[in-house]
């Protein structure tokens, strides 16, 4: 079925838990715009901008972004993805870093960033960029990268005029529940995994570890967990399906 609005795409993300944004079919994981063509091998356009189903998926990514149901940022392997609150404590856990390691953990950037958001909680990148007197635009974006690949900030809104800039706030403040939660890494690599079984029926050999960017080791106890409990099969070396599926 081809998803035509928001309010598709949030019931997506919420069914499946996680999913890219804008990628294609050469991806191992679905994303809006594979949703947007309604076929498993769309390719992006060489002239993305001309393009009908990329310029939808990217306005309904917009409109997603703004209704703020659903967590949207760079996440593992610097990819845009979505992801459904309830699994936002389990990205946390295993990319997330506790604020009392951020000096030690993150750029001086990042934290500089961070610091002016935590007094005025909602900034655009121009006014971000002069407030953290971070001159650079490279700079200003690498730290920015840095901070949604930890959790520390989501944006908000996308503005298109008087020009196009980004509304950046923190993720504690637009997802307070949700990042709350405290969970371990172990029980949150499970869920994850669990997850991506759940939305590929079966896996292969390697496939949960390279689409999050895990260790082979974490993903092979995630799923071995999930045999254990009764929720996957093994079948063979590295690949599970979900039991009782035929």
């Amino acid at each position: 079925m081809k998803i035509e609005t928001a309010r598709q795409v949030e019931a997506m993300v919420e069914d499946l838990g996680f999913c890219l944004g804008l990628t294609d079919s050469r991806t191992n994981l679905p994303s809006v715009y594979i949703a947007v063509c309604g076929r498993r091998d769309a390719y992006s356009p060489k002239n993305v901008q001309k393009d009908y189903e990329m310029s939808l998926a990217w306005t309904l990514k917009d409109e997603v972004m703004r209704g703020g149901k659903v967590f949207y940022g760079k996440l593992c392997k610097g990819r845009s993805m979505f992801v459904a609150q309830r699994l936002i404590p389990y990205f946390n856990a295993i990319w997330g870093v506790p604020k009392g390691r951020e000096k030690e953990i993150l750029s001086d950037d990042a934290n500089k960033i961070l610091k002016v958001l935590r007094k005025e909680w909602e900034m655009g990148t121009s006014d971000l960029r002069a407030e953290t007197q971070i001159e650079n635009r490279q700079k200003l974006t690498k730290a920015l990268d840095e901070l949604q690949r930890t959790m520390k900030v989501v944006s908000s809104e996308v503005l298109y005029q008087p020009k196009f800039t980004y509304i950046w706030t923190l993720t504690e403040a637009r997802f307070p529940k949700a990042m709350a939660k405290k969970v371990s890494r172990e029980d949150a690599v499970k869920e994850l995994a669990r997850a991506f079984l759940q939305m590929c029926r079966m896996t292969y050999r390697g496939e949960f570890a390279k689409a999050l960017g895990i260790t082979r080791k974490e993903a092979g106890l995630a799923n071995h967990a999930l045999v254990k409990e009764g929720f996957a099969a093994r079948i063979s070396t590295g690949v599970y399906k979900v039991r009782n599926e035929k």
